[in-house]
């Protein structure tokens, strides 16, 4: 149960997968090599997700701030973001991101070795201590985590979301590195990264969210027990309250269309005409037949 000694066993696996794959010629078992690269990927994943709680049990109150995440897609967040850092790092020491200017790799090469300089440390300190004292976190074992914590953040704040995976060089071989990185000053071109603008729009959204809570909790369509129940029928409820709201009540909201589509949130402004259609009926509504439409988008049918 110490996660120093799952620590160790999952390092294992990482360098025994590693030695497999170097150990393979592609050419000759192509199935094989993606088999193994899966493994890989897998094996990566676990040993960084044991390391992000040895960190959180560790060095709780000495993590580098990550509130930059904040711009980066939910869905890149869901997945293994730290895996895909730790590659872009590898590939930028190999020179494999043909895309990133000479001026942009000289500055973040040195970066890019520091990190890895400072995993293979991390790596070989917590597997030292887990085999001599598996259940404390002594002052030199602190002070690594906190340089990797560091080092990481900084690289990631500067690359912003990336692609493959890492260790030892076998992603590289298998091809994995055609796949470009996101440097921030590009990555807006090929994922949605958001912009401060889009974060506070989204900002706007949630108070949206939250004004018509409090309205449909004040006028009856809600209780205050579905939502400290967490009613499964408030998912649809509440965003469709807020089309209402943000086109009726707060005009001059996020969801004003006075705007253009391009200054609206990305979340609505493939909408923009639809909702055009949709403000020009409600306006014909009665307060009567307001009522009675928001009641009927309360319930399941």
């Amino acid at each position: 149960p110490r996660l120093l000694s799952q620590f160790f066993f999952a390092d294992e696996r990482v360098t025994q997968v590693v030695a497999e794959i170097n150990g393979l010629d592609a050419e000759l078992d192509p199935q094989q090599y993606l088999v193994l690269l899966n493994q890989l990927h897998l094996s990566q994943a676990h040993l960084l997700a044991i390391l992000e709680r040895i960190m959180e049990e560790c060095i709780p109150t000495q993590r580098h701030s990550r509130d930059y995440l904040v711009k980066f897609p939910e869905e890149l967040l869901v997945d293994n973001l730290g895996n895909h850092m730790l590659f872009a790092a590898e590939c930028l020491l190999a020179g494999t991101f043909l895309e990133v200017e000479e001026a942009d790799g000289a500055q973040l090469r040195p970066q890019a070795r520091n990190l890895l300089c400072s995993l293979e440390l991390v790596r070989t300190v917590l597997r030292e201590q887990s085999l001599s004292q598996p259940g404390s976190y002594p002052e030199p074992v602190r002070a690594v985590l906190v340089q990797f914590d560091r080092l990481f953040a900084e690289f990631e704040l500067r690359w912003g979301p990336g692609l493959g995976c890492w260790g030892g060089g076998g992603c590289a071989r298998a091809g994995g590195a055609s796949q470009s990185p996101r440097l921030s000053s590009y990555v807006s071109s090929l994922v949605a990264v958001k912009s401060p603008e889009e974060i506070y729009r989204q900002q706007e959204i949630i108070v949206l969210f939250c004004e018509t809570v409090e309205r449909a909790l004040r006028l009856g369509y809600l209780t205050q027990e579905m939502i400290d129940g967490y009613e499964p029928l408030l998912m649809f409820t509440i965003p469709r309250l807020a089309i209402i709201s943000g086109l009726l009540i707060y005009p001059e909201g996020p969801l004003s269309l006075e705007q253009s589509p391009e200054q609206m949130s990305r979340v609505f402004s493939p909408f923009y005409n639809l909702l055009k259609k949709i403000r020009d009926l409600l306006r014909v509504l009665s307060e009567e037949e307001l009522c009675l439409l928001e009641r009927s988008l309360c319930t399941a049918e």
